[in-house]
């Protein structure tokens, strides 16, 4: 059972100037098996976003991938949550699942039109997710990189890019990333390619090896080691311990803001998981 409705979330894990704020969160927020494991019994539905968003730093929108939010959404969820909240907003699904990227123009800017930005202060990194199908293509990714852009509406915008084909582990796929300065996602899963080149000034991470027959998800040993590196990447490190797609380049040395989210098949204790993380986090 979660903490009282009234409650923040827990505390970030903040040093201004010595590291990085590193928060942990959970793939939406409706979704009907959390009601009486997460979610209290009997709570109202329209409560939902209100509740998680106080137990919970950072939750990653799924519903835009599918189709258009309104703008008065998006200043619905504004109002709902906490001040020091955030979103993480994944990109409509019409501008990375195409043939030619390059051909996405008009997608982008409809999803920036929808009034994503009514966010805020509490707009997070914009996670453009791209099937598993999709091979590395230097020009036309590119040129979709290009298409992203770096404010809108007076918000500066940062761009994560979840690929989930082997062809992007290459160090050319790594340059286009830094000279965008968009984050490559960690996946931590059972098919994707797992890329740990930090080419941005955050680190974005998705966790979806859980098992929903652990209580956490992860076991408290992964739980542990994950926590860890979430902390040498917010101080401006690399662990030393996973795959790189650019093993001759290493970004530069600084404070970064870390997102992890723990969004496996099953997802039942995915909250479990991102509330025991938070715990490790802000044990120091």
């Amino acid at each position: 059972m979660g903490r009282a409705p009234s409650q923040k979330p827990r505390a970030i894990k903040a040093r201004p100037g010595k590291s990085g704020i590193i928060r942990a969160g959970i793939g939406g927020w409706t979704f009907e098996p959390w009601r009486g494991v997460f979610y209290p019994d009997g709570l109202a539905h329209a409560k939902e976003l209100q509740y998680a968003s106080r137990q919970l730093p950072v939750i990653e929108v799924n519903g835009t991938y599918y189709g258009s939010q309104k703008l008065a959404t998006f200043a619905n969820w504004r109002e709902e949550t906490p001040d020091d909240f955030i979103f993480t907003v994944k990109g409509p699904r019409y501008a990375t699942n195409r043939r030619e990227l390059s051909g996405a123009g008009e997608s982008i800017q409809r999803f920036f039109d929808s009034g994503v930005t009514e966010l805020g202060a509490k707009l997070g990194p914009l996670l453009w997710q791209f099937a598993p199908t999709k091979k590395f293509d230097e020009a036309d990714f590119g040129s979709f990189l290009d298409l992203l852009p770096e404010t809108f509406n007076g918000v500066r915008l940062r761009h994560a890019l979840e690929v989930r084909n082997p062809s992007f582990c290459t160090p050319e796929f790594i340059a286009l990333a830094r000279r965008k300065s968009a984050a490559v996602v960690f996946a931590d899963h059972a098919t994707y390619p797992a890329i740990a080149d930090v080419t941005s000034d955050f680190v974005y991470l998705r966790l979806q090896t859980g098992d929903d027959t652990v209580p956490t998800a992860y076991k408290p040993k992964a739980l542990d080691q994950w926590a860890e590196r979430a902390k040498i990447w917010a101080k401006g490190g690399q662990p030393d311990d996973l795959p790189a797609a650019d093993k001759d380049t290493q970004a530069k040395s600084e404070p970064r803001d870390t997102f992890v989210f723990f969004i496996h098949e099953g997802k039942v204790r995915a909250p479990n998981a991102a509330m025991a993380f938070m715990k490790r986090i802000t044990a120091d």
